[in-house]
């Protein structure tokens, strides 16, 4: 019960404000690197807000679902960084 509290009333919200004032960041830009790196971090923070879904509601599936968007993040910053690099040597 007490764990349960403490991710409704301090963790979730935390979590909400995070991917608020990251979604400003990804509108405002002011470059393309820094909408991706904000791109990245609200697919991470979006993995922690299933992780706590999971914990809450003690189902396992949702761990595979992060474990998903993990991968996808994960390749479009290396294909991201791939980009940037090539782009850089021409």
């Amino acid at each position: 019960m007490m764990l349960e509290t403490y991710f409704d009333y301090f963790i979730l919200p935390i979590l909400t404000i995070s991917v608020l004032l990251v979604f400003i960041r990804l509108l405002k830009g002011p470059r393309v690197v820094d909408r991706v790196i904000a791109l990245d971090l609200i697919i991470t923070i979006g993995i922690g807000i299933i992780t706590i879904f999971t914990i809450r509601s003690n189902q396992k599936i949702f761990l595979d679902v992060a474990i998903m968007l993990a991968l996808i993040a994960f390749l479009g910053t290396v294909a991201f960084s791939y980009y940037i690099e090539k782009k850089e040597n021409d």
